[in-house]
């Protein structure tokens, strides 16, 4: 297959063909079958040279950078590991990775002591959790950032504030004119001005409209994450009204289920889990952030309450109760088992990993900064310090994960004294009736009367926050304790070389330093949660504004502007189209923070409109269509596959919100976006396509294509129930007028199927391909209770399951 490009579809019969001899014998299918990709710009490894700076890189300053900076590294075996260049270039003794062998290089061997005469670091052997970390970056290969700066640092001696706050990203949002063309027929926006200026000075030229029927499935799964039904197709295809595309894209636009599909894209940066661990209380209601997320984006309200409500709404004025549930984006972070038999610096060290965690998620998301980049030393290529870094870990010291019912202050307390009272009640009933005691009868008494005279006692509790601040302190000579201080707040030190044990100077919670016109200002209220979130909105608009317009930027084109979409600073990408960018993000804020003005505002330009076909003249001057003289072809998401696999075979079920159900339920047949999301223990089949792990902040989808995918869709009892399920659709009586079930016949059931699947109507020969293979060549009238075996049919479905046109869209 072609890289990057579309297959022809005079192509499609003759795969297809050559795939259903393949099915037919039992052996692999090849071609169009079984989700062969073409490559994609990104790595089959999960592991990204992310995973170096956010947690590798902190190791090595902890633990090497006093032997191995560049300062002392040419004394001490000619090891450099503070830069890129030394770890990649290796010491005296060699390099320090062997790619053929992982598992025998000589970075892992020291670090494992493995050799008595090498171990490294000389002062005791890393922990076990440290020694995952730098096994699991190996075994993905080690990745490394790719520095544009000559992987020079900042200089140690300080940040130059006032050239650093005239990087791009970092400048304040300015009005851009719209450029002038010598086309006033393709442009329909002024993204297509944007666009077409630069195609004219790469010498490239756009290219023409996709057809309807391409246009129709592409805007359905960009907006609402579903196929098109054959009603809309056939009402689209045949309506003559010049905005006949506008109207489209508002009706998807008002649907219900575009809060699904966008949320789930939120949910990926939030590291969204439907369960906490079982420390916790409660551990199954992450679903409730989810439905807040899907009902906000529904609601189009702004982006910028979006924010404040994720990061303070408990802090804001007259905030709804129903908009405590935002609060699950820290609510919901990761934590970690606290045994607290274990010596204090032991736990201080877990609790500093859990505000790095949180403060990793929100910077990321938010500002497109590697904020904890800063934890054990200034950040070496942004100007982020160690000081920004523990100002705002600072806030997240003084917040503590919590629970409540998303009720009024007054009820929601009740409503929680009502449900500790049944819980130790129900504790003292179990044993009362393992003893057979005669008080059972009173106690059980007791519980009803509570629920009876509580009002809305069995409403679930959200994973909320509350103003407290945590200390680890010791317990005796060898054990500790964790105290909670209520409604108060906690400034920290910095912690040398991000050694809690070892703190330095105490620094006041308040903004990246960076990003604040004057200097920033200590933040007094509470946590100062609801400070930061001002900070941010007052003083980095352009920035966060920026961030957002990219990312539904890459979801719409399959790239962003900025290919780094949670890096905005000096190694992230420079934009492609740095004045569009601007253009959207300013227009965006002077917009209210309207999120679907965004979206319309993309979707109706030429750009998104043009055809995905390759051109010989556009690869050659831009074979990665940096310059969109196309449109890029996309694959979809698992979330999207599924559920157009349900709905083409008429099962999906299409009620929102509510807990979630597990993928492998045979009864499942919901959007994908309401499958169990475990943190600790991903389903494989969400994890053999790509959906992210839990754990931690993802930027977007790592697309692979791998065996299992395509033994999947082969063999998986699953993949036969959907084949089951749509020869019961098709082979249902036929219903006068509607074209997504058959005529009765063969051919019309075919047909039925390619424009369920597919959004289009058989070729001649893809038509004579399925006729032959079922029936051996009689004629096309056949009807289904003719005598093609039932079997015979779910393996012709199934090898139309597993075709990529299917799991592309063009």
């Amino acid at each position: 297959m072609l890289s990057g490009l579309p297959i022809p579809l005079s192509w499609r019969s003759t795969l297809f063909s050559a795939s259903l001899s393949l099915l037919i014998i039992g052996t692999a299918l090849s071609g169009r079958i079984a989700n062969a990709q073409e490559p994609q710009n990104g790595t089959s490894s999960s592991i990204s040279p992310e995973f170096f700076e956010t947690h590798v890189r902190p190791l090595l300053a902890k633990h090497c950078y006093e032997c191995h900076s560049r300062k002392e590294g040419p004394d001490n075996g000619a090891l450099v590991l503070e830069s890129i260049t030394g770890i990649t270039k290796g010491g005296s003794r060699g390099p320090l990775f062997q790619s053929d062998h992982p598992d025998s290089g000589l970075f892992l061997k020291s670090i494992r002591y493995e050799d008595p005469e090498l171990q490294m670091p000389p002062a005791g052997k890393l922990s076990e959790s440290d020694l995952r970390t730098l096994e699991t970056w190996i075994a993905g290969g080690a990745p490394l950032p790719e520095y544009k700066e000559d992987d020079q640092p900042l200089a140690s001696t300080g940040i130059d504030l006032a050239t650093a706050r005239q990087f791009w990203s970092f400048q304040p949002l300015r009005q851009t004119p719209v450029p002038t063309t010598n086309d006033s027929e393709w442009p329909r926006t002024a993204i297509d001005q944007f666009l077409l200026a630069e195609m004219n000075r790469q010498n490239l030229a756009p290219s023409p409209e996709a057809e309807r029927s391409t246009l129709l499935r592409r805007l359905s799964f960009d907006v609402t994450g579903l196929p098109p039904t054959p009603e809309e197709l056939n009402h689209f295809e045949t309506n003559t009204s010049p905005t006949a595309f506008e109207e489209e894209v508002d009706r998807l636009l008002a649907s219900p289920h575009y809060g699904e599909r966008w949320a789930r894209v939120w949910l990926d940066l939030a590291r969204y889990t439907d369960f906490t661990p079982d420390w916790q209380s409660p551990t199954d209601r992450g679903w409730i952030y989810r439905d807040w997320v899907v009902s906000f984006l529904n609601e189009n309200r702004p982006y910028d309450e979006f924010l404040r409500l994720q990061l303070a709404a408990d802090l804001q004025p007259e905030t709804d109760p129903k908009d405590l549930a935002a609060l699950g984006f820290i609510g919901l972070s990761p934590t970690y088992w606290k045994e607290l038999r274990l010596a204090p610096s032991v736990i201080e060290q877990i609790v500093a990993d859990e505000w790095d965690e949180r403060l990793d998620a929100a910077s990321r998301t938010w500002l497109g900064l590697t904020v904890t980049c800063a934890r054990c030393h200034d950040h070496k290529f942004d100007p982020i310090t160690m000081k920004d870094y523990y100002a705002l870990a600072g806030v997240l010291a003084s917040t503590q994960l919590h629970e409540r019912p998303l009720l009024p202050e007054a009820e929601a307390t009740t409503v929680l004294a009502a449900q500790k009272q049944v819980r130790e009640l129900d504790a003292k009933l179990k044993t009362l009736r393992e003893q057979k005691s005669p008080e059972a009868a009173q106690v059980e008494q007791q519980i009803n009367e509570i629920r009876n005279n509580t009002p809305h006692i069995d409403t679930p509790s959200a994973h909320v926050l509350r103003e407290a601040s945590i200390y680890v302190l010791p317990e005796g000579d060898e054990l500790t304790r964790l105290e909670y201080r209520e409604n108060q707040s906690r400034d920290l030190p910095i912690f040398q070389r991000g050694n809690p044990s070892n703190p330095g100077t105490t620094v006041p919670r308040q903004y990246i330093e960076v990003l604040s016109p004057e200097t920033p200002q200590p933040f007094t209220q509470g946590s100062g949660r609801a400070e930061l979130a001002e900070a941010m909105l007052k003083n980095s608009p352009g920035l966060l504004a920026r961030v957002f317009v990219n990312r539904i930027w890459a979801q719409h084109f399959g790239a962003g502007l900025v290919r780094t979409p949670s890096d905005f600073g000096t190694q992230g990408d420079r934009p492609t189209h740095p004045e569009l960018l601007e253009y959207l993000s300013y227009e965006f804020v002077s917009r209210g923070w309207n999120i679907k003005w965004l979206h319309r505002e993309i979707l109706t330009s030429a750009a998104w409109r043009q055809s995905s076909q390759y051109r010989s003249d556009g690869e050659q001057l831009d074979p990665d269509n940096r310059f969109l003289w196309r449109m890029n072809r996309r694959r979809l998401d698992i979330e999207m596959w599924r559920d157009a696999i349900l709905a083409a075979n008429g099962r999906l079920n299409l009620t929102m919100g509510g807990p979630s159900q597990a993928i492998d339920d045979p009864a499942n047949v919901r959007r994908t976006i309401y499958v169990t999301v475990a943190r600790e223990e991903l389903h494989h089949m969400l994890r053999m396509y790509d959906f992210p792990e839990a754990s931690a902040h993802s930027p977007k989808r790592e697309p692979t294509t791998t065996p299992l995918q395509q033994l999947f869709v082969l063999n998986s009892p699953w993949m036969q129930e959907q084949a089951t399920a749509l020869y019961q659709k098709i082979s249902m009586p036929p219903v006068p007028d509607t074209p997504s079930v058959s005529d009765g016949t063969i051919a019309g059931a075919i047909r039925a199927t390619y424009r369920n699947l597919f959004s289009r109507w058989p070729t001649d020969e893809e038509l004579a391909v399925g006729i032959t293979y079922l029936t051996g060549g009689v004629e096309p009238a056949a009807t289904l209770n003719s005598e093609v075996p039932v079997e015979k049919w779910t393996e012709y479905l199934q090898a139309l399951l597993g075709i990529n046109e299917l799991y592309f869209v063009d």
